[in-house]
């Protein structure tokens, strides 16, 4: 009977696949951690998830402020109310003379019977209005200006036809100091509520380092790199940080969802079809890996520090 031959021995692995081991073993390795401590991971991902979603909620709050108010380009309309002793067609005659100018981007015309009926159904007077007799309204030419809106305005004052002209650049103006206001807030909140996301993941990465110090010094004692000492917990940190990113997002969305119903209900008492905007895609992606590079430098720093102090002298 022929002795069996020994399987050949697997060829060792390269330099490039024991690296790539390492890195998915200290992946798996420190969601292990992290589940082992599921109360101290869920404190650390909650703290860590209110400091972003704060900055990230006013975000999103300004943008829909912003789209709420209108584009700058309705912003910068001119309304020119007629004399009403200006009939329809002079006042078409009127809009067709100020689409010539190189100034003026479009011209709208409102006639009184579309501003009577416009009026009948979103005031809520319908009735009252009906028994109203004639028509006192003028007609309405709404001017998109190409260039500067205060001058266009000002031209316009002058023309015979014209008895009140309307500019509301003035409150757009407010209005975008403010949002610059909130936009610069939200930056300042986001650094001093990142800064505390790093010192959340540093303190809990140095708590799993000082469980594990021994074993550290004898990885170091057996020449083990810094590099490959510190892998694990910056993958620690990293799972930290996305959990919480993914967290957040969801508090966010949730609170969306319950303010979604109540506002489009106001934004429709004034005729509006209004609706609050969530994250897309990319801005809800974008979160969650800001969040994980922010737990990935909070462990490489608390890490780094830590390796300096005990680095072995030769």
């Amino acid at each position: 009977m022929s002795a069996q031959t020994a399987p050949p021995p697997s060829p060792p692995r390269s330099r490039l696949g024991t690296w790539f081991d390492h890195h998915v073993y200290s992946l798996v390795a420190s969601a292990g951690r992290m589940l082992r401590k599921p109360w101290a991971t869920a404190l650390t991902i909650g703290v860590m998830a209110v400091a972003i979603a704060l900055p990230v909620g006013l975000w999103a709050a300004l943008g829909n402020v912003e789209r709420f108010t209108g584009t700058v380009e309705q912003s910068r309309q001119v309304s020119l109310f007629l004399k009403t002793t200006v009939d329809v067609p002079r006042a078409r005659a009127l809009a067709d003379q100020l689409r010539n100018r190189g100034d003026i981007a479009a011209v709208e015309l409102r006639t009184p019977e579309q501003g009577m009926d416009e009026l009948r159904h979103s005031s809520g007077l319908g009735e009252a209005i009906s028994a109203v007799e004639g028509n006192p309204l003028p007609s309405l030419l709404i001017v998109s200006p190409k260039g500067d809106e205060t001058l266009v305005a000002d031209s316009l004052r002058n023309l015979p036809e014209v008895d009140v002209v309307q500019h509301d650049a003035a409150w757009r103006q407010r209005l975008d100091s403010w949002l610059r206001f909130g936009v610069r807030l939200a930056w300042v909140l986001a650094a001093l509520l990142g800064l505390g996301a790093l010192l959340v993941v540093g303190n809990t990465v140095r708590l799993d380092i000082q469980s594990r110090r021994e074993e550290i010094a004898v990885l170091q004692q057996l020449g083990a790199t810094d590099g490959f000492i510190r892998r694990p917990f910056l993958y620690l940190g990293a799972c930290y940080g996305v959990v919480a990113g993914a967290l957040a997002l969801a508090l966010l969305t949730a609170a969306d969802q319950a303010l979604r119903a109540p506002l489009a209900d106001l934004a429709r008492s004034y005729g509006s079809q209004f609706s609050l905007q969530g994250f897309d895609l990319a801005s809800a992606v974008g979160i969650v890996v800001t969040s994980g590079v922010l737990g990935w430098l909070g462990a490489g720093l608390v890490t780094g520090h830590y390796l300096r102090q005990t680095r072995p002298t030769t």
